[in-house]
């Protein structure tokens, strides 16, 4: 009896904290799939899919020739060593603007707050570009160069660091460092013996996370011809050898599989010295470690970065051609193309994880799933956009089901890590009374996350509209195609145009998503997701 009372008592408790409405909210999205099936079922071609079919399986028999072993890994060491590269440049140059944009430290370092606000907006440009746009407008006017993908991710990274650490720091409680500062200690007393210790967990949490975004970056660009393993596997789909580009998946894989054990072990408290000075100097030697091996592996590998380029000079457009280029390009359907794109590919990402954790309860499920998620991750949505364009015809659908794929291997991830780190009391509770256990997940862990698993996919969901540029690249729709096209004939007016339309649209869907953001933790009183 009282084993009954006190599952009723977790039920109640369950009732009272859980939101139908958000955990509803959680799964609604995948609404989403119904036109995007529809629209590539439409434009299905039988031939196709035998083709589809073909790479998955080649997936279980990848080649094992030397020459290709040899190349896959080359590649692999290149995409780190520029993804380790342009990391620490963009931890270093977001740790030092995330100073300056930050209200809570300029204050006790006595800047006035107008320029706090300056530098904020400033750095909303190279953030509302993407990655890829650098990497284009750098390739069309020094022609092609190693540093180029490093300059490409490190510039908007840089600006996306600043923000997030700038963030952060306006959260904590910083009483300890005015009153520091009250009885007279310098300014750099207060910031390394009260400031560093509370920002070192900060940096941990959510620069190792950028490093995999860097891996993932750099290998995207190597997909357009910047090097690294991205670049083999381009090749490889390109002459349609899937067995040739499951190799360097396999082997990217590993690593990434690897590299995230890796970095969960190191983020263990008990790697925070107790010394913050020793620790703060054995970051930074470490960083340097890391910068000066990449750059002399580099050498050895056949990447010269310092190899001398020619910069292509481009008159600035006069206001005829701007006039002439925003009367002849059909900006109203290239922008509602990009936002539907967004808007589907969110959909996609947001409500499948929810659902399919909760039908991969099974350990050996959940296993399957979560490996299942690092080739999500791991694969660029511009190859799966040529996949999925091998068995149907190019539109919207495509470039969303893509991008759709990548991002919810990144919902999914964060959203199990927190479930797996939750209390299952109430899961428990609400099982003991024999209910559904899809439905027990649902209640008793999911309603739990929900507010938290929001706030990160409404940020999520700005991602996605940068990278919308990406597969519209390949896909043929919205901006990102207009902007390829516009690159290769050399029409700089349109150049100019697109990319300032495209960082506005940006800017507006970030600005909606913060509010929208603010509304939710308010109401949660914080954020799991805050990475």
């Amino acid at each position: 009896m009282s084993q009954k009372v006190k599952s009723l008592t977790y039920i109640a408790k369950s009732l009272k904290e859980t939101n139908i409405s958000k955990v509803t909210l959680t799964i609604l999205p995948i609404l989403a799939i119904i036109p995007v099936f529809i629209q590539c079922a439409h434009g299905l071609h039988i031939g196709g899919i035998s083709t589809l079919i073909s790479f998955i399986f080649s997936g279980l028999h990848p080649s094992f020739d030397k020459d290709v072993v040899q190349s896959s890994w080359i590649g692999l060491q290149i995409t780190f060593c520029f993804a380790i590269i342009s990391w620490v440049i963009s931890i270093s140059m977001g740790l030092f603007l995330a100073i300056f944009s930050s209200y809570s430290l300029t204050r006790i370092i006595g800047i006035p707050e107008y320029i706090t606000t300056i530098i904020r907006r400033i750095l909303t440009l190279p953030r509302a570009t993407h990655e890829l746009i650098w990497g284009l407008l750098f390739l069309q006017i020094f022609g092609m160069a190693p540093w180029i993908a490093i300059l490409a991710i490190a510039i908007p990274y840089s600006a996306l660091m600043a923000r997030v650490f700038a963030e952060q720091i306006d959260k904590i409680d910083l009483k300890s460092l005015i009153a520091l500062k009250h009885i007279g200690a310098s300014k750099i007393q207060v910031l390394t013996t009260a400031f560093i210790p509370k920002l070192i967990p900060i940096i941990g949490n959510y620069g190792s996370y950028r490093f995999e975004c860097a891996i993932r970056g750099a290998t995207l660009l190597g997909v357009f011809g910047l090097g690294g393993i991205g670049t083999e596997m381009q090749l490889s789909i390109l002459s349609l050898k899937f067995n040739e580009m499951w190799t360097s998946l396999w082997i990217l894989f590993f690593a990434i599989l690897l590299l995230e054990k890796a970095l969960e072990y190191l983020q263990k408290p008990k790697f925070y010295f107790r010394n913050v000075g020793k620790f703060s100097l054995m970051c930074l030697l470490v960083l340097l470690i890391l910068l000066g091996t990449s750059l002399i592996w580099l050498n050895v590998l056949g990447v010269n970065l310092f190899v001398p380029f020619t910069i292509h000079l481009f008159s600035i457009p006069s206001s005829t051609n701007l006039l002439s280029a925003i009367t002849s390009l059909p900006w109203l359907k290239l922008i509602l193309e990009t936002v539907l794109l967004m808007l589907l590919a969110s959909g996609i990402a947001i409500g499948l994880p929810p659902i399919l954790l909760m039908l991969s309860q099974a350990r050996y499920r959940a296993k399957a799933l979560s490996i299942f998620w690092i080739f999500c991750r791991l694969i660029p949505t511009p190859l799966t956009t040529m996949l999925l364009l091998l068995c149907t015809n190019p539109s919207i659908s495509v470039g969303a089901l893509a991008l759709g794929i990548q991002n919810m291997g990144v919902l999914g991830r964060l959203l199990k890590q927190n479930i797996d780190n939750q209390d299952t009391n109430i899961f428990t509770g609400i099982k003991a009374t024999g209910a559904n256990s899809h439905l027990a997940w649902l209640y008793g862990k999911m309603s739990l996350q929900s507010n938290s698993y929001l706030t990160y996919s409404l940020y999520r969901t700005d991602v996605i509209l940068r990278e919308t540029i990406v597969v519209g690249a390949v896909g043929g729709v919205g901006l990102g195609w207009q902007l390829k096209e516009s690159l290769s004939s050399f029409a700089w007016e349109e150049v100019l145009l697109i990319t300032a339309t495209f960082m506005s649209i940006t800017l507006i869907g970030e600005t909606l998503s913060e509010k929208l953001q603010r509304r939710l933790l308010n109401k949660q009183g914080n954020n799991a997701f805050h990475t």
